[in-house]
């Protein structure tokens, strides 16, 4: 067998073995990126509500049963887990699954429920490299195929298509287009 379907047979058989590992840290890496541009989070689901309490409210007068009256009027009292007042005129509930944020002079309700994004949350979690232990073993040996896929990917076609043609030309606008971001953002 000569290096060319070598070559051939290593590129087809690791694209296959990391066809998955390849969508989950695609689909999530453009999750993420947008989650950085501040579009949306990909891991979670974030819903608002807002209500009023009856009277304004001052801090010294906020007592256990006014936190009970709060979470009776949000439906949250089986979710309670404690509060704090983050100023003198800020009350913050925390629940299970969210927060309660009431502005005290205004008697306003902000209830903020959070949950994971199904999907996204355990792309992410994989992403990340959350696992940890042998996770970052196939995390690594999936970065090394890339980097086969990669090389051999360059010798698959022959002659002006090839990478001694067309191919090389991409390939070489492939390598700068990294370093051209990374001077734009580094140095102007």
């Amino acid at each position: 067998m000569n290096w060319r379907k070598w070559n051939r047979w290593i590129h087809r058989e690791l694209g296959f073995l990391f066809f998955g590992m390849t969508i989950v840290y695609g689909v999530s890496g453009i999750a993420l990126n947008h989650h950085a541009a501040r579009h949306w989070d990909p891991g979670l689901i974030t819903r608002s509500t807002t209500t009023h309490y009856p009277d304004a409210l001052q801090k010294s007068s906020v007592d256990r049963s006014t936190i009970e009256s709060i979470l009776e009027i949000t439906g949250e009292k089986e979710n309670f887990k404690q509060y704090y007042f983050p100023n003198n005129d800020h009350l913050m509930i925390y629940l299970k699954g969210g927060h309660i944020t009431v502005d005290l002079p205004s008697g306003r309700i902000q209830t903020t429920k959070v949950r994971n994004r199904p999907v996204f949350s355990e792309m992410n979690y994989l992403h990340y490299n959350k696992p940890k232990k042998l996770w970052t073993w196939f995390s690594d040996l999936y970065a090394f195929g890339l980097i086969l896929i990669a090389i051999s990917g360059l010798f698959l076609v022959k002659g002006w298509k090839g990478i001694t043609g067309r191919g090389g030309i991409l390939t070489i606008i492939g390598i700068l287009l990294p370093l051209l971001f990374l001077m734009i953002y580094l140095w102007f």
